[in-house]
């Protein structure tokens, strides 16, 4: 017989790829995770992980049992939240891309909580894959995050931006209009390391014969926009990060680009939640207007 917390530790391994990892996203030991693995495929009688190599793989059956044990989980979260909204009425269960700016999200979140009385909003801070995996589970309610074709979420376009350099104000090239990706060989370079372009701006400077000096690698991008400011090195960010101290300017060549939206599942807990979903989405729309986008970036206001 399977067990949810079974579910629950396969797709930890499945979400970040690691037995390690898994367990620690769980909060138990790895040998622990491992067992109730090796439970999970002795019941259904295959094998779901390819453990040959120091990475982990999802076999073909384990592929295809992922959307199963995601819809499982899609549907105890849904009993959960229905048992929960009867004594939080108003419960807003909101997953939170971690490259999108905090105050940008402080704009967002706080006219929303002002208007509707009685609201708790619950965040969940994460990658773009963390954050589709929590919404195909049913553990939140709507998703902040990048948009990509062939999602199955219904989903509405806020904006969308462009990636650049962020170098310090007294850096020598901040004063170009524009930078060749060559004045930056043997730069000292601060790496984002949960950048969605990571792996193309890495193969950019590759093709252009670029090596910048590694001199940081980072997962909060405030403490990466602070050490640019600081004269530390440059990054490549999305094109709203600002911050005093810091300039930002378009790179030849570099023409990555993101489009930021609201995505939610197909099914929500009850009409009620529906409605306030729609009411936050709506005044999302209406307040992004009033947060300051550089000129220069693109910004895109989508209907609903």
């Amino acid at each position: 017989m399977i067990e949810l917390y079974q579910l629950k530790y396969f797709l930890a391994v499945v979400e970040t790829g690691s037995f390690t990892k898994a367990a620690e996203r769980v909060y138990v030991t790895q040998p622990t995770l491992s067992a109730g693995i090796k439970k999970l495929e002795s019941g259904l009688g295959t094998i779901l992980f390819d453990r040959s190599g120091k990475r982990v793989f999802l076999t073909e059956n384990g592929t295809r049992f992922v959307e199963r044990a995601k819809a499982v989980l899609h549907q105890l979260n849904l009993a959960e939240s229905a048992m929960r909204s009867e004594d939080t009425p108003k419960l807003l269960r909101l997953g939170l891309l971690m490259t999108i700016p905090s105050h940008t999200i402080q704009q967002i979140l706080q006219p929303f909580q002002r208007q509707e009385a009685g609201l708790v909003i619950e965040l969940f801070e994460g990658t773009e894959q963390e954050i589709q995996n929590r919404l195909d589970e049913g553990r939140i309610d709507l998703a902040l995050s990048i948009l990509r074709p062939g999602r199955r979420q219904d989903s509405v376009s806020l904006y969308h931006e462009p990636y650049s350099l962020a170098l310090a104000s007294h850096h020598p090239l901040a004063a170009a209009r524009t930078i060749d990706p060559i004045q930056l060989a043997n730069e000292p370079t601060i790496v984002r390391s949960r950048c969605e372009v990571l792996s193309e701006t890495s193969r950019f400077f590759t093709s252009h014969n670029v090596r910048p000096r590694l001199v940081y690698r980072t997962a909060q991008d405030e403490r990466a926009l602070a050490m640019v400011a600081a004269g530390v090195g440059f990054t490549t960010m999305p094109d709203h990060y600002r911050a005093e101290g810091v300039v930002r300017r378009p790179m030849t060549g570099y023409n990555f680009t993101r489009e930021i939206g609201l995505m939610w599942g197909d099914q929500h807990a009850s009409p009620e939640k529906d409605a306030l979903l729609q009411r936050f989405v709506a005044a999302t729309q209406d307040t992004l207007p009033d947060i300051i986008y550089p000129s220069e970036s693109l910004y895109q206001k989508a209907p609903l």
